[in-house]
């Protein structure tokens, strides 16, 4: 299935409206535009969009939130799902967002359901959310699982907003020391060689050093430019690859400082995940399956992923998950008293508890943690630096007198 741009005019309202449709050619989405009472302006694939295009029409975290609260809300209230859908676009301030309201509610005025009109723009709402509002329209419980999404969905951008806050500090630092660097092999280290070669002395090994590095940077900078880049292409495309796949998760979850971080993170997002899931009326598999997914780290998929095949032959996921690498213990235990009291939800939302608070607290060291590694570093650079800059000038001064 092929992703289209659209444009198109609402038949009774005459209104234009924009958004998203999967189809499997072009002529096949005008065709589902036309049976969802549209007339088609304008379709386009969308990766033939520019890159600022996409980003523009970009729906942000916050817009699906707000979007997912109020749909919750005045589905709450009795209002029919179409017009809680109209409303909902009427009260949305984002464009794109607004965009994707429009196409959603032009497709289940069509006759399709809410969770197959959803799954029509898979980069706004992933599985889980699908599943969940798939399990409420079964249920009939559709605005607890609008409001549970929404809950979650803002847990998570909390957590993310914390790590990306705890991170800048770091950053800076890191971004002074680089700066330091380059000012002193650019503009101090050159003078210090013209000083030398205008008083016919020889420069000292660790100046030499510097003088050559420095040289490289000025006259060399192209290779250093085409080696970044290919870097970054060769990471990329090596990222796409199952193998490199695995490689970075198992990088996360065993990189030094943030490891206990990324563990707490995983455990987090499939425990609260499965509660949402379970507490909906999903059943037990397609809530492993899914809250596998969830985790956004590979080889933890693969886990939860081979845990779910246990499952599937019988096993109690309790005993599944206990000896799987890097499920923290508190996990199972839980599922066990779950499975003793027939509350597998609630229990293993209160391990999510847990890890949430455990989060907090590596979040709010990580500065601590990583700042005085940082200077050191800094320390240790800038040193040699001087060592090879104001100490040969010095010692000239001292030849001198």
């Amino acid at each position: 299935m092929k992703r289209y741009v659209y444009k198109a005019t609402e038949r009774k309202s005459r209104k234009t409206v924009s958004g998203v449709i999967q189809a499997e050619s072009e002529r096949e989405a005008g065709k589902l535009l036309v049976e969802q009472g549209f007339v088609p302006d304008k379709i386009e694939e969308e990766d033939k969009k520019s890159l600022l295009a996409k980003l523009k029409n970009k729906v942000s975290t916050k817009d699906r939130i707000i979007f997912t609260r109020q749909f919750a809300t005045l589905i709450g209230a009795g209002l029919p799902m179409s017009r809680s859908l109209k409303t909902a676009a009427e009260q949305s301030t984002s464009k794109p967002m607004k965009a994707v309201i429009e196409d959603v509610t032009a497709s289940v005025e069509a006759g399709k359901a809410l969770s197959d009109s959803l799954a029509q723009h898979p980069d706004v709402f992933g599985d889980v959310y699908l599943s969940l509002v798939a399990a409420g329209e079964m249920s009939g419980t559709l605005d607890t699982a609008l409001a549970r999404l929404a809950t979650q969905d803002e847990k998570d951008s909390n957590m993310i907003s914390k790590i990306r806050g705890a991170m800048v500090y770091p950053g800076i630092i890191f971004v002074v020391i680089i700066a330091v660097l380059a000012f002193m092999l650019v503009a101090v280290v050159p003078e210090v060689r013209k000083l030398y070669t205008d008083m016919n002395k020889e420069l000292p090994g660790i100046t030499q050093a510097l003088v050559g590095i420095s040289d490289f940077f000025a006259n060399q900078w192209w290779v250093i430019a085409v080696i970044l880049i290919a870097s970054v292409l060769g990471i990329r495309a090596y990222r796409r690859t199952d193998a490199g796949k695995k490689t970075f998760a198992l990088f996360k979850l065993n990189v030094p400082v943030f490891k206990a971080l990324f563990q707490r993170l995983y455990m987090n997002r499939f425990c609260r995940t499965m509660e949402m899931l379970l507490g909906t009326g999903v059943s037990m598999l397609d809530a492993i399956h899914i809250s596998a997914r969830a985790t956004s780290n590979f080889y933890m998929q693969q886990q939860f992923e081979a845990a779910a095949e246990k499952v599937k032959s019988g096993k109690a996921l309790s005993e599944s998950v206990q000896d799987l690498d890097y499920v923290l213990p508190l996990v199972p235990q839980m599922i066990n008293i779950g499975e003793q009291s027939g509350k597998i939800d609630e229990m293993i939302g209160k391990a999510a508890e847990v890890y949430e608070n455990e989060l907090d607290e590596k979040i709010a060291n990580i500065s601590t943690m990583i700042e005085p590694f940082l200077m050191v570093i800094m320390a240790g650079l800038i040193g040699i630096v001087i060592a090879g800059t104001l100490l040969p000038i010095y010692s000239l001064v001292s030849s001198i007198s």
